[in-house]
């Protein structure tokens, strides 16, 4: 853990659904949240109570019913849509369980992807890219399509496509999901390291208790709230 500045702040979020014509379903009930620059949370909880719309709404891929969720002092739903969407682009990364690739791109224009939405100087964003690669282990693999990468190269594309735009904030839903325990393991030791060399700021939705208490916090939510909150360093 670190004494870096405030990257993130939630205050006082929620999210409702509407359910038929009379009901609502209440998933968040007022969360607050302050994440420090270069730190790694881990988000637990049982199935169902929020960790995952926690992670769309700070990530801006959804809207609250109520609150605010601030990058760097920037209310992120002040703004309208397609101002909303250039400022993900910019500022947030996302690795899901399902790798969500482009399976007619090879491995190096996946990752290139996020920069060219941004319409960042192709020159440098393929010299970037290129080196994410290589730091994530891919290097051999630059003009492989998904289809032909295993699980685990697949979810390693994954991340370097998730840093290409220099992110503040890496959100991972569940990333190793799908792997088997020694792939997993791998992809959780790569997520640490880059944390480590860039300072990046990690929030992690995970059920693995090991993963887990390797963050340098735990939030733990429970019927919509923040049941328990741990520092682990």
């Amino acid at each position: 853990m670190n004494n870096n500045s405030t990257i993130l702040r939630v205050i006082d979020l929620y999210k409702s659904y509407k359910m038929g014509k009379s009901g609502s379903l209440h998933v968040l009930k007022g969360i607050n949240l302050q994440v420090r620059e270069g730190e790694i949370i881990a988000i637990v909880g049982p199935s169902g109570v929020g960790k995952s719309t926690l992670l769309h709404l700070i990530g801006g891929l959804d809207w609250p019913t109520k609150g605010r969720v601030e990058i760097d002092g920037r209310d992120m739903f002040r703004y309208d849509n397609e101002k909303l969407s250039e400022l993900r682009n910019q500022t947030v990364g996302f690795v899901f369980q399902f790798h969500h690739l482009l399976p007619e791109f090879t491995a190096l224009e996946n990752v290139m992807m996020p920069g060219l939405i941004g319409r960042l100087d192709s020159k440098q964003l393929k010299k970037r890219c290129l080196t994410l690669l290589e730091e994530v282990g891919l290097t051999d693999r630059l003009n492989h399509r998904p289809g032909e990468l295993s699980g685990g190269e697949q979810q390693r594309l994954a991340v370097a496509r998730a840093l290409t735009n220099s992110p503040r904030l890496l959100l991972a839903d569940e990333p190793s999901g799908n792997l088997d325990v020694h792939t997993a393991n791998s992809l959780h030791r790569l997520l640490w390291q880059l944390n480590k060399k860039h300072n990046q700021t990690l929030i992690i939705v995970t059920h693995n208790k090991e993963l887990a208490e390797q963050a340098d916090k735990i939030i733990e939510l429970y019927d919509g709230n923040i049941k328990n909150y741990t520092r682990n360093h």
